[in-house]
């Protein structure tokens, strides 16, 4: 298939009623992924001081083992950032993309700040959670305005684009907070937040149109939005690969919320963590770019299910090897990596397969899996994480478990037929 850009997008590049042209491709995948970034940035750069803030608002004394409740830091902000959507979505769909984009990096601006002077972790993790709540906005939208423009495969190797950049966020992130730490208090991770939130602001607001047209807006009403919702659970792939995708993402979660603690108490890493941290977010980056590259060949259904089932024999067999040969990192790392890079070939993947049948009401559509892989992933990786006892295992026998329920889901949602190259 050649590499033209979709009808969805004129000629001269300028939208029907839009007061500006579309950003070009290169400029628009790189925006789209600092929004997407927002989310992941807000969660990857606290990962080296979360031992700090928990000192700081009272969970531990220093010098303590860390605490396992140090990861609501990050659950709670997640937790924040999911189910919002399901209210984003009507409300992009009805007012268009940009007013609600603003709003959310506003609000994200101003809860980052909050932060700095929160003392008491109840407090904490309410603006955490508020925070989390503004940045789903920017993630809906960012999703809603690639659905708008693309469709099917153009869609899932675009958004792999876009994962390849946002994967920058997650491999830098971790050394940016650790850089961070060494030249200035915790706090000061906030202000690094609050900074990429007034960036975008600014870009956006001078080189985004809007991309949902006056004549394509629904109406804002509550039967209005139980009726596309309901549109969604009556499409059998939406549904299916929503829930799926759910599923599988509590995978990723799990490892995000722990992973501090397993390279610092179990290998011993401390100092080196947002290495290790960022090799794994590397598999994840290189695989993304490999799917943008062959997703329009090969097929979205038979790479991202072949992919689900390499993930779920490799997490076995790192089980296996964990449980009877113990802990070791050069054993760990490589066929932990791999795992991630599984990520890579099956999230976008499975965006774009949710999102086709339902390009009239993509901001719906969007805020619906944006619940599932956000509040829903991590509730299950909040149950998995809580179970870190001092080794890998928990965290492996999950990944197996998260594996072979979303692979049974897949199963029923495409009838027993898999690998089709559609």
């Amino acid at each position: 298939m050649a590499d033209t850009e979709p009808s969805a997008i004129p000629p001269s590049g300028i939208l029907p009623g839009a007061k500006r042209p579309v950003p070009g491709r290169r400029e628009l995948v790189v925006m789209i992924a600092g929004l997407m970034a927002l989310n992941a940035f807000g969660i990857d750069i606290m990962l080296p001081a979360l031992n700090e803030i928990a000192h700081a608002v009272g969970l531990t004394a220093p010098g303590m083992e860390s605490d396992n409740r140090q990861q609501m830091i990050i659950f709670s902000y997640v937790l924040g950032f999911g189910a919002p959507q399901i209210i984003w979505g009507p409300i992009s769909d009805r007012f268009g993309r940009r007013g609600p984009l603003f709003v959310a990096l506003v609000g994200y601006i101003i809860t980052a700040f909050a932060c700095i002077v929160m003392r008491d972790f109840m407090a904490l993790l309410i603006m955490r959670f508020l925070q989390g709540v503004f940045a789903s906005g920017g993630r809906l939208v960012a999703v809603s305005v690639v659905r708008d423009l693309f469709a099917g495969r153009q869609m899932a190797r675009f958004m792999s684009l876009v994962m390849t950049i946002f994967m920058v966020v997650p491999i830098l992130a971790p050394g940016i907070g650790q850089i961070v730490l060494l030249v200035a208090p915790w706090e000061a991770i906030f202000v690094v937040l609050a900074v990429f939130g007034i960036i975008m602001l600014v870009w956006t607001w001078y080189r985004l149109p809007e991309t949902l047209p006056e004549d394509a807006r629904q109406p804002l009403n509550l039967s209005a939005a139980v009726g596309a919702y309901g549109q969604i659970v009556k499409s059998r792939v939406t549904f299916g690969y929503m829930c799926a995708s759910g599923v599988i993402f509590g995978a990723l979660f799990s490892f995000i919320a722990s992973s501090e603690q397993v390279f610092r108490e179990v290998f011993g890493q401390k100092e080196t963590f947002a290495f290790w941290f960022a090799g794994i977010a590397g598999t994840l980056a290189c695989a993304n770019f490999l799917n943008s590259r062959i997703v329009e060949k090969v097929g979205m259904r038979r790479i991202s299910q072949t992919a689900l089932f390499v993930f779920t024999i490799v997490a076995a067999i790192l089980a296996l090897v964990t449980h009877f040969v113990g802990d070791h990192l050069y054993i760990f790392f490589p066929l932990f990596a791999l795992c991630f890079g599984c990520f890579g070939l099956m999230g976008s993947n499975f965006s774009a397969l949710a999102m086709e049948p339902l390009g009239k009401i993509a901001g719906t559509a969007s805020a619906a899996y944006g619940f599932a892989t956000t509040t829903v992933a991590s509730l299950i990786g909040m149950a998995i994480s809580s179970q870190y006892n001092g080794s890998t295992v928990p965290l492996t026998l999950g990944f197996v478990c998260l594996g072979l329920v979303s692979l049974g889901i897949i199963l029923i949602t495409e009838q027993g037929k898999l690998f089709s190259s559609r």
